[in-house]
This record gives structure tokens, C-alpha cells and sequence, in this order.
């Protein structure tokens, strides 16, 4: 039964799914966060579209989705020391400079591929994939749809595509997890899934000392556990959270900042006033006057939208509006999402799904880090059930 479930078409999971917003391969890295900031999702997909080609040959357009853009990659980039003294002129840089080399993050997939083809593609790396969802079928016809729709078919030859994501698959795979029975009620340790190979970062260190591995966290779809000196979980620097922040305040913070400090800082109900004239006396000790001046910008440009700015009431679903952006978002508090061990494979799944957390961090019983489950562990498990049997002691 579990393998007939995996053949069925990717199609099933794109129903109801938003048409992707395409920024064209040329844009600059300025032109990407505009269209992060007023769009509100936390990923922007970058197409290289032929459009001379179709004109001057008449065939087909190729158009091709050759990556994503978050707020996590821009953070990252300004943090560079090439990039410390004018900020502003690095963000004029083709958005092709600061998407991953050589690594599928994206890939496209056809919609009769079966969600197996699609597991197997995010074992190997792939982030988010590409599917095709609707054909404007005539002129006649594109000529009633909205100017919106209009411009997607423009651009993708009459196409329109979406993306699914591991927690997309993820979910999925929950909402059908009687067809994988008894495999989800064993526990993670049984199951092997328990990655011991985590990042982490003390407390008081600095956060840029951390920066490397935020960079490689982001690809691999996790988070950097802050720790004290025994290993003992204290939080994490979110890359969900991450993606939410006005992207110079939090490099100014990452710059600035401790580790502990910087949780504190990217919180989701905005950094405390204390910790920004930290940073802003921080930043003048450094002779990072340019980045200074762009962050007064933004903090003045996002009081000026939003007079207020806290977290609602739904605060335990994520539900919150940023104080250095002011954009809604679904980004959650830094409090570290975890386990133990000998938590069942179905309870770490729906704790990852309802904090919106990549990953979950596993505990030993007197709070020790011991590792992480991610989705690619969990993914990994339903790709192969007929051998997700537990491990004998």
C-alpha cells in the first residue's frame, strides 16, 4: 500500500497552490528584496527566461527557474568585509551573484512525476520544486485574465508553475500516515534519523563567528543551536526567523551582536530597544558608518509605515508583525523546538509542521544536544518503509 502511495502523481500535491512570482535572472539583488518585502513570502524564485529567442526564431520560449532568493542569502552577503563600506552599492549586484554554485536548490519536476521522483530529488538536495500548473490556452483567453495572470503567461510561455517544498511533502505524507503503519509510531532513535553532525555556537561568542555556519544551515534546510558551555541547548538562530528581518538590521546585528544577543534581536516580536542602540554604538566603534546609516533608514522607513508594532495573541501559532520590517509574517520565536530520542516518528513530525521548523532539536534526559531530525531524515524513512524497521538493541 505505502508503495503504491509513493507513485502517485506530484500533481496531488499542487492543489490549491499560488502561482509562483517570477524576478527575472538579470534583476539586482535590490530589486529581489523589494519584491520579498512587498510580496510578504520569505522565497522569490529567479527565472532566466528567452524571450529574444522566441522573436527572432519563433520557437518556443525556454524559460527556466534557475534558483531562489530569501532574506537569509542577502543577510549573508552583506556581512561580507568586501561589502561592509557600501552596502548600498552591493546591493546593485546581479541577484546571479548570490545564489548557490553548483547545488540543485531548485529543480524542476513534471506534474505526472511521481512523489517518489520527488523524494528522491530532495535526498539529493533539492530544496524546492518546480511544478507546472496551469496553460493560458488562447489569446482570446489571455486577453480576460487579470493583469497579473497576463504577465506570468508573458513570461513563462503560457505557463504558470508552483513550487512544493519538504514541508509541503511533509505534510502531506502526515495527512496519509495510517498507509505507513506502524512505522511513524517508532521512535527516532530506532529509526536512525538523529543527525549528531550539528551546528552550534556558545552563547556569548560572537554571532559573525557563527556566519559560516548560518550560510551552511540555510542549504541545509536547519538552524545553528545556541549552546552553553556543556552542550546544553539554550536556543537557536532560527533561518525561518532569519528570513523575516529587515536584512541590514540583522546584518548589523550579526556584525555587532553575540550569539545570545542576536536571538534575542531577530525575535519575532522585534529587537529590543536596548539591543539596537547596542548595535548602533557597536557599529560607530567599528567604522561601519555605512551600514549605520542604511539601518537608520530602514528602522526610520518601518516606523513611518507602522506606528505599532508587537506580536498578536496567536503568538503560540507564529503569527506576528516584525518591528524592524513591518511585514506579517509566519516566522515563530526563537525558543528552540525539541524532542527527546525515544519520541515517536509521528510526534516529531507534527511539532516540526506546527512551528513551521525545518528541523527539530533532540535532547538527551538531562538537556544535552545530542542532534537534529530534519525533513530530509523524516523524507528518507517514507522514501524506503519496507526498511524502516527498528534497530535492535
Amino acid at each position: 500500500m505505502a508503495v503504491n502511495f509513493l507513485n502517485r502523481n506530484v500533481s496531488d500535491l499542487c492543489v490549491g497552490k499560488p502561482a509562483l512570482r517570477p524576478l527575472p535572472a538579470a534583476a539586482t539583488i535590490a530589486e529581489a528584496l523589494a519584491v520579498l518585502k512587498k510580496s510578504g513570502e520569505a522565497n522569490v524564485s529567479v527565472w532566466s527566461c528567452d524571450h529574444l529567442k522566441k522573436v527572432l526564431e519563433g520557437s518556443n520560449c525556454e524559460c527556466c527557474c534557475v534558483g531562489k532568493i530569501c532574506m537569509v542569502d542577502v543577510i549573508c552577503f552583506l556581512c561580507k568585509n568586501e561589502n561592509l563600506d557600501n552596502p548600498s552599492k552591493a546591493l546593485e549586484a546581479p541577484v546571479l551573484q548570490i545564489l548557490p554554485k553548483g547545488n540543485h536548490i531548485v529543480r524542476h519536476l513534471a506534474p505526472n512525476s511521481s512523489l517518489l521522483e520527488a523524494i528522491d530529488y530532495i535526498l539529493e538536495g533539492t530544496q524546492n520544486l518546480v511544478i507546472p500548473i496551469q496553460k493560458c490556452v488562447s489569446t482570446n483567453t489571455r486577453k480576460t485574465l487579470s493583469k497579473s495572470s497576463s504577465l506570468s503567461c508573458k513570461h513563462h510561455d503560457g505557463v504558470e508553475y508552483c513550487w512544493l517544498t519538504q514541508e509541503d511533502i511533509v505534510r502531506f505524507l502526515l495527512n496519509s500516515v495510517g498507509v505507513f503503519s506502524p512505522m511513524p509510531t517508532f521512535s527516532i532513535e530506532s529509526l536512525n534519523i538523529i543527525d549528531n553532525n550539528v551546528m552550534t555556537v556558545c552563547y556569548h561568542d560572537p554571532a559573525i563567528s557563527a556566519l559560516d555556519s548560518l550560510a551552511l544551515a540555510h542549504v541545509e534546510q536547519t538552524s545553528v543551536a545556541v549552546v552553553d558551555d556543556h552542550d546544553k541547548l539554550i536556543g537557536e538562530i532560527s533561518l525561518f526567523t532569519l528570513a523575516y528581518c529587515d536584512e541590514t538590521a540583522a546584518a548589523a546585528a550579526i556584525l555587532t551582536l553575540s550569539a545570545g544577543d542576536l536571538m534575542a534581536y531577530i525575535d519575532c516580536g522585534g529587537p529590543p530597544d536596548d539591543l539596537i542602540e547596542l548595535v548602533k554604538t557597536r557599529l560607530q566603534e567599528k567604522k561601519l558608518g555605512a551600514v549605520l546609516e542604511l539601518m537608520d533608514e530602514e528602522f526610520s522607513l518601518s516606523s513611518s509605515s507602522s506606528s505599532a508594532s508587537s506580536c498578536s495573541s496567536d503568538d503560540e501559532l507564529g503569527v506576528c508583525r516584525n518591528n524592524v520590517s513591518g511585514r506579517y509574517s509566519s516566522a515563530r520565536r526563537a525558543e528552540a523546538i525539541t524532542c527527546y530520542a525515544s519520541s515517536s516518528l509521528v510526534a516529531v513530525m507534527i511539532q516540526a509542521l506546527a512551528h513551521r521548523a525545518s528541523s527539530v532539536w533532540v535532547m538527551d534526559e538531562d538537556n544535552t544536544l545530542i542532534g537534529c531530525v530534519t525533513f530530509k531524515g523524516i523524507l528518507k524513512v517514507f522514501r524506503s518503509p519496507a526498511n524502516a524497521r527498528p534497530a535492535t538493541k
